[in-house]
């Protein structure tokens, strides 16, 4: 079975099924299982000198992981690799995480504050209810691109082996991946490789959200939003969400106490988002599921 059928029918198996509780509360999901060796891996090797050499050496070694168990699994057969595709997309989840917090924030501006902070780093406490909004639409936006599309994009390439080693690159670049004094030597290695496997998912999500929308017309304003973005890719798909919705996305934020004054992407979009603005999102991811969906099955048929 080709990698198009098999990621086909991955999709439509995460969308229906998602993540059963009664699974992962009896057994680890793969990914926390890659986040504790992640973490082993920091604990041993990110101390001393050449840290930057260490974290090189790591960032090969989960390559040669992902390799090694996707080609393992992948001389299984098709049914072992339709499950692993499966259990690590994260479409159900990602749009059932963000409409939590439109439920949430419909409650009162505590409830909203308390579900964002499951699905963001940034501070929440002094949160007012469009700075709520706002973070749950950019993690839609961001999350849909390296929880989907990437992944996606990865095993049609290169098979479960292309899966694998993405997840664990991406999941490395959430752990370890961060300008501090700790990990901006460590982690280099790994955000600078999920930098370069998420450059063309990012484009196709932003690419797709723009088309989904109506805004193709918009592109070039897009594209220059998303080149003075913070980060290289989470600009593209969080432009084009903002124009998709008409929203104000971005925009001044708190990290560990400390204000960054970060520019709004979509400037003139509206600023007083709200619940029904996250599940607008909400609509979206699905489109772009659906968009993806219809790639995947035209390029089984053909």
């Amino acid at each position: 079975m080709s990698h198009a059928a098999i990621l086909t029918l991955a999709l439509l198996l995460d969308a229906l099924l998602g993540e059963p509780r009664w699974i992962w509360s009896r057994l680890p999901h793969p990914a926390v299982l890659m986040g504790r060796l992640i973490g082993w891996a920091d604990r041993q090797m990110n101390h001393g000198t050449q840290r930057r050499l260490r974290g090189l050496a790591l960032t090969a070694l989960l390559v040669v992981i992902g390799w090694f168990l996707g080609t393992a699994i992948a001389a299984l057969g098709w049914l072992p690799q339709l499950l692993v595709a499966a259990i690590l997309l994260a479409q159900r989840s990602l749009v059932q995480h963000v409409a939590a917090v439109a439920r949430a924030l419909r409650i009162s501006l505590p409830e909203g504050r308390r579900s964002v902070a499951m699905i963001v780093g940034r501070d929440t406490a002094g949160m007012d209810g469009p700075a709520v909004a706002r973070a749950a639409i950019e993690s839609a936006a961001e999350n849909a691109s390296d929880g989907v599309i990437a992944p996606a994009f990865w095993f049609l390439v290169a098979g479960l082996p292309g899966l694998l080693i993405y997840k664990l690159i991406n999941t490395a670049d959430s752990m370890i991946g961060y300008r501090t004094p700790r990990y901006e030597r460590f982690g280099w290695a790994a955000a600078r490789t999920d930098d370069l496997l998420n450059l063309i998912p990012a484009r196709l999500s932003a690419l797709a959200l723009a088309a989904l929308s109506g805004h193709l017309g918009q592109w070039r304003a897009i594209v220059a939003e998303a080149n003075r973005h913070r980060s290289p890719n989470a600009g593209w798909p969080e432009a084009a969400m903002a124009r998709a919705l008409d929203v104000a996305l971005s925009g001044p934020r708190a990290y560990d106490g400390q204000m960054r004054d970060y520019p709004f992407v979509h400037p003139t979009g509206r600023r007083h988002a709200g619940a029904a603005d996250i599940e607008a999102a909400c609509t979206r991811l699905w489109q772009l599921w659906a968009c993806l969906l219809g790639v995947c099955l035209l390029i089984w048929v053909l």
